[in-house]
């Protein structure tokens, strides 16, 4: 069993899960030799699992701490009245956006080449168990037609010649030929002593790996939604929707592990068996198959012998003789006994039906078959099915990271939206610039606020001036320009402009106007009130 492989090579992904440490329960050491029913095996693949359960039982710690300190922290910065920096929530989201696409798409792709290997797998499982049945087949169906068949016309025509005791010796002579044949046949090896279908096998991993694929296919769909909706969420500062990712968000996050502890736990399960296949199955098969049997099958290399050659060519050589036996019997015991024609030719049918068993037995024997099937599932699931394994992994590493820093980004950007709320708020209801104007009429209280603020300009205009101002343009003098000078100087955002008469604010209106005009003293006013007469 030591020679060597030319023509399968484990793959260096599959030696380097296969080198991950293995620890049961107890944390003690376990070979990482492939012993799927072993319980210490089992409990180092479980363990492998369990290394995701804690890192999502820690992440989703931290998550509730750093969200914890976020909530703490905000009526701090409501105080202090700062407001969170945009353009950093902005290249979080785009960060965290293109880290999820392109998780996303690495899931694809390790989902398609995992279905593509399992289903190799599959097909090279219902090839050898097509070809391990035929061999079933043809081997109950000879020893049926020689211990059944045979024997029946063999004792008749041995009362039809009980007269002859040439033609007795040479039917005693065919007994003995099928009893070689018998002998032969028996030797077979039992395939029914392995209590394994491998078609029942493949059909259970086909109806497994097809709720394997579509779960992927969900879990890729949900997370391609949830990376649009919080884009959408961000660009529209919608809450709700914002609300809405944070939940979905934690969900992925707690399918995100689990996929990646159970895809890191088959994927080291199955390196363990790739790199070593040939041994797991010698032992596997060493209760009904001889080491030089499974020797020949799992390499099948030309200077291999056939180990049943030997029992074919008796079987070949046996065969040959009962039918030349049979022809000279049709020759001459049929002219002399006529009834003995029908068992004749019934052995003769009987034998031709046997070689042509005998020619389709020897090609199933044959370990080309089965050995390329063998290869065949080896390679897909020792390369695409594993490989794809490792970027299901990946994808969820990747999905990982990115729902973290999503739900960490989430609170900032609702911190923003509030914020810039309250900045819309804080604006003057008359300025005619504002958006938030046009809501008034829907606002009763808002509305009564701004009236009583302009009435409370209008008592102030009337003190100031007795005569209201004339609506035409007029040129002022310099004395106008410098007394406007003096009492809108502080101001750097006002032109020194005669706008005073028209019907309309000046181009440079803003909201702090109001606040200028609030913080003139009454001797101020007064000045103004007898300027405008000198006009």
């Amino acid at each position: 069993m030591a020679t060597a492989r030319l023509d399968y090579i484990a793959p260096w992904w599959t030696y380097w899960l296969h080198n991950f440490p293995h620890f049961n329960f107890t944390f003690q050491p376990v070979d990482n030799t492939f012993r799927p029913g072993e319980t210490s095996y089992q409990q180092s693949l479980v363990f492998l699992a369990c290394i995701s359960a804690a890192g999502l039982v820690l992440s989703l710690l931290l998550l509730s701490v750093y969200l914890t300190s976020v909530c703490c922290c905000r009526k701090e910065e409501e105080e202090e009245t700062k407001r969170p920096d945009s353009c950093c929530v902005s290249w979080t989201a785009v960060i965290t956006g293109l880290i999820l696409c392109s998780a996303v798409g690495v899931g694809f792709y390790g989902n398609s080449q995992t279905n593509d290997g399992v289903y190799q797998l599959t097909y090279s499982l219902h090839n050898a168990n097509h070809t391990l049945g035929g061999i079933n087949s043809l081997v109950s169906s000879s020893l049926g037609s020689m211990e059944v068949g045979l024997k029946q016309h063999l004792d008749r025509l041995d009362e039809i010649f009980a007269t002859r005791g040439d033609y007795v010796q040479a039917l005693r002579f065919m007994d003995l030929m099928a009893d070689n044949i018998i002998r032969q046949l028996t030797a077979m090896p039992d395939l029914s002593k392995a209590k394994v279908d491998l078609s029942a096998i493949a059909d259970q991993t086909d109806y497994v790996e097809y709720y394997r694929w579509l779960t992927y296919l969900l879990l890729l769909i949900l997370d391609l939604v949830i990376c649009l909706v919080a884009c959408l969420g961000v660009a529209k500062q919608s809450r709700w929707l914002l609300t809405m990712i944070m939940v979905f968000g934690v969900i992925s996050l707690v399918l995100s592990w689990g996929t990646l502890g159970a895809g890191t736990a088959t994927a080291v399960g199955t390196s363990d068996f790739c790199v070593s296949p040939d041994k797991f199955i010698a032992n596997r098969t060493k209760e009904f198959l001889s080491a030089e049997v499974t020797h020949y099958y799992l390499y099948c290399s030309q200077s291999l012998p056939n180990p049943f050659q030997q029992s074919l060519t008796i079987f070949q050589r046996s065969l040959t003789t009962m039918q030349i036996q049979i022809q000279g019997l049709l020759q001459f015991s049929v002219p002399v006994f006529p009834t003995a024609e029908r068992d004749l030719l019934g052995i003769q049918r009987l034998l031709n039906s046997t070689e042509f068993n005998l020619n389709q037995l020897t090609a199933l024997l044959d370990c080309r078959g089965l050995h390329k099937n063998y290869l065949d599932g080896l390679m897909g699931m020792c390369y695409d099915g594993v490989e794809g394994l490792l970027y299901l992994c990946l994808f969820s590493l990747l999905s990982v990271s990115a729902f973290c820093v999503m739900l960490c980004a989430i609170p900032r950007a609702w911190t923003l939206i509030t914020s810039r709320d309250r900045d819309y708020d804080d604006i003057d209801e008359e300025d005619p610039f504002n958006p938030q104007a046009r809501h008034m009429a829907f606002n009763p209280s808002r509305a009564s606020h701004v009236h009583s603020f302009c009435s409370f300009s209008s008592s102030l205009d009337s003190q100031a001036s007795p005569h209201p101002p004339p609506q035409t343009a007029a040129i002022l003098p310099t004395s106008e320009y410098m007394n406007q000078s003096m009492l809108f100087g502080e101001n750097p955002r006002y032109e020194n402009v005669p706008l005073i008469g028209r019907g309309s604010p000046p181009p440079s209106y803003s909201p702090r106007m109001r606040t200028t005009y609030l913080s003139m003293t009454e001797a101020q006013i007064r000045h103004f009130g007898t300027n405008f007469q000198q006009v």
